[in-house]
């Protein structure tokens, strides 16, 4: 009896907030221009807010937009810095995104954003998280077809190399016109 009627003297002397959940804190980026999308994204990096979500499409009130969610914990977080790639070349893209995986950067999203002149690019969002020394390193691979039965083929060999699916997204591109983009990465060793 004694040791309940001490738990409850400790359970009742903590602060409520000892039991409170943590919060979240958002922002909400859209832009039209890819070059601006960017640079909101480093900036709320630097707030310690981290990637959430990202789409691109019509809004109701601007238009052709990439918009992008932004989030922070109650917790006490890090600082983050983001690249965003953006290009109608799938073979630009793999050589971009292995760039940035060779600095550290990982893969966090992807979308196909309209730009205002009529453009389709694949974007792809890559994170690198400031407080991590020593990162992972990763090597990417995408893959593009415009047959779903080409697409199963070469995720098959890809999966046997070792490779990930990370996302997949339908683009028009300036070779291939419509074409499923898959991104795939894998660990390297080291």
């Amino acid at each position: 009896m004694k040791m309940a009627a001490a738990l409850f003297g400790l359970l009742t002397a903590l602060p409520l907030t000892a039991f409170a959940q943590d919060t979240n804190a958002y922002r909400v980026l859209a832009t039209s221009k890819t070059s601006t999308m960017q640079k909101e994204m480093q900036e709320a990096g630097d707030a310690g807010f981290r990637f959430a979500a990202v789409m691109g499409g019509e809004t109701a009130v601007g238009g052709k937009e990439v918009v992008v969610i932004m989030q922070k914990s109650g917790m006490k977080g890090g600082k983050f810095e983001y690249r965003l790639l953006a290009t109608n070349k799938t073979s630009t893209m793999q050589k971009e995104m292995q760039e940035g995986a060779d600095a550290g950067f990982q893969y966090v999203g992807q979308t196909v954003f309209e730009s205002t002149f009529g453009g389709k690019e694949v974007v792809c969002l890559l994170e690198r998280d400031l407080s991590v020394t020593n990162p992972p390193k990763y090597e990417y691979r995408l893959l593009s077809t415009t047959k779903t039965s080409t697409m199963e083929k070469e995720l098959k060999e890809a999966g046997e190399a070792g490779y990930n699916a990370l996302g997949m997204t339908v683009a028009k591109t300036l070779m291939g016109g419509s074409e499923l983009i898959t991104i795939m990465r894998r660990r390297v060793r080291q």
